[in-house]
């Protein structure tokens, strides 16, 4: 996991042509989603975080977006009810 904050633009660029980096989070809402989110793109930047794959956000405590990732939401919904 990657903090916004703590990447230069040089080497966030660099993350992702090089798919190091595939979904993005709110560290605060503990919720990620695709890197294309509207959502997400209205995050601001202190909040939040990058991931490798959905196996490290999960891994951290992170939630399915609603918008951007529908089924795996409402697979995780239906896991916590």
């Amino acid at each position: 996991m990657w903090r916004h904050l703590e990447l230069t633009q040089t080497v966030l660029h660099q993350k992702l042509k090089q798919q190091q980096i595939v979904f993005a989070g709110n560290a605060q809402l503990k919720i990620y989603g695709r890197l294309t989110c509207a959502s997400g793109k209205r995050m601001l930047k202190n909040n939040r975080v990058f991931f490798l794959n959905e196996d490290e956000a999960i891994a951290q405590g992170y939630r399915p977006c609603g918008h951007c990732m529908r089924q795996a939401y409402k697979k995780w919904k239906d896991a916590t009810i």
